[in-house]
């Protein structure tokens, strides 16, 4: 999947993450994809997330559809350490190559997510049983 610019998409996939530790039990967020949406349905059941990612075919007039008129092209479940994991691997992987300044040349309207970085790694080694390594040296 590739977001367009203009969605600040690697901030609202670790805060969507990060909601899930809470009361909230469900998250939704959308990347930009000019000119589709793609729109991103995180559940959480038990100790599981479930991953939905809808595709609309206009992001100018889709924001008001419902979920089901959207295309599902992408339908996962994992245990909530793993999901949570496998994000804060992602952005560290991207803060990796890019580096904070880099990050914000490519993205042009937005700054790497530090603070939501930080927060979801928070998050997950407090709640999480994970014994995967963390690299808490990194943002």
């Amino acid at each position: 999947m590739v977001a367009g610019y203009c969605t600040d998409a690697l901030a609202d996939l670790v805060a969507g993450a990060g909601e899930l530790y809470g009361r909230q039990r469900s998250a939704r967020f959308f990347f930009d994809a000019e000119p589709q949406e793609l729109r991103w349905v995180l559940r959480a059941t038990d100790d599981t997330v479930d991953v939905t990612v809808h595709k609309f075919p206009d992001v100018a007039v889709s924001p008001d559809f419902p979920d089901s008129q959207g295309t599902v092209i992408w339908q996962s479940t994992h245990p909530r350490p793993a999901f949570a994991h496998a994000v804060l691997d992602a952005a560290h992987t991207v803060l990796t190559e890019h580096g904070e300044a880099g990050y914000l040349a490519k993205w042009a309207m937005h700054p790497y997510p530090v603070a939501l970085v930080q927060d979801l790694r928070r998050l997950h080694i407090r709640d999480d049983a994970c014994d995967l390594p963390h690299d808490l040296s990194r943002p």
